[in-house]
């Protein structure tokens, strides 16, 4: 073989060891502080959603509010003794976990669903609500006897596809983009109703109060906060999941989330 093809494999082998090496520090934890960091620190830094209405959204004035804002500052006021003693990073779907794994926040309440292959990345706390599939209309009642669900709008390559498919096989699927070309198509008659997560669907009826969530859900999952794996975030770990059971247990949970507005179909 020619010394230039061998060198030409050379350079290529390395460049793909060096894309491999790359790709695993991408995925191996970064520096995230241990818990008695986080203690000397005095603030915890938890990535959050700013425009997930109930969940995690912005008020008229700018403020961070919803159910994961009041979660991310009662882990505060257990840890640290005061509600007010957290950063709060608003993040995007997509670098929700890479703010954990890189070592940028402590850990993450962003509507993020706990699975098993996102559990190989981080470890997640003990569920703080059950989110799931739901469908919306635009009926005067939940219950109205007339209504026919023959068309269901669903996002482009959602999971909410396979649901709906498994639950309701002889809807017709009317796929959209966006949220907001959903509302369009419900308001033109193109559709008659729209699946998809409750917790979203939820915020979404608060702010059109002309729809109603109807009384079946699809599917159900559990949302957690995220956190670094390894041994030296146990401690993190077990006081978050402490800090979580506790509020369930008292009831802090599921009042907080019927302040907010969000479907307890099933219970937690």
């Amino acid at each position: 073989m020619p010394l230039q093809g061998k060198k030409s494999r050379t350079i290529l082998g390395l460049a793909c060891l060096g894309a491999i090496l790359v790709s695993l520090l991408t995925l191996w934890p970064g520096n995230a502080a241990e818990f008695p960091d986080i203690t000397k620190r005095g603030y915890l830094i938890v990535a959050v959603k700013d425009n997930i209405r109930p969940l995690g959204f912005r008020d008229a004035t700018g403020k961070l509010q919803g159910l994961e804002i009041d979660l991310a500052r009662r882990l505060a006021q257990e840890l640290l003794g005061d509600s007010q003693k957290v950063e709060l990073l608003p993040v995007t779907n997509q670098k929700r976990l890479a703010a954990v794994i890189d070592g940028q926040v402590d850990l993450a309440i962003a509507r993020i669903t706990a699975t098993p292959v996102r559990s190989r990345l981080v470890s997640f706390s003990l569920p703080y609500y059950i989110d799931g599939t739901a469908l919306v209309a635009k009926v005067p009642s939940p219950l109205y006897p007339d209504f026919v669900l023959d068309r269901i709008a669903v996002l482009n390559r959602s999971s909410t596809i396979a649901v709906v498919r498994y639950r309701l096989p002889k809807a017709k699927l009317i796929g959209v983009n966006s949220y907001q070309e959903a509302l369009n198509i419900l308001e033109t008659g193109g559709a008659t109703a729209f699946a998809g997560d409750t917790s979203v669907i939820a915020g979404w009826v608060q702010e059109h109060p002309e729809y109603n969530l109807l009384p079946l859900e699809l599917s159900s999952r559990p949302l957690a906060a995220a956190m670094p794996k390894g041994k030296q975030y146990r401690e993190l770990r077990q006081q978050v999941n402490r800090i979580i059971s506790q509020a369930r247990a008292e009831g802090w949970l599921l009042e907080r989330a019927r302040y907010w507005g969000l479907p307890l179909n099933v219970e937690f």
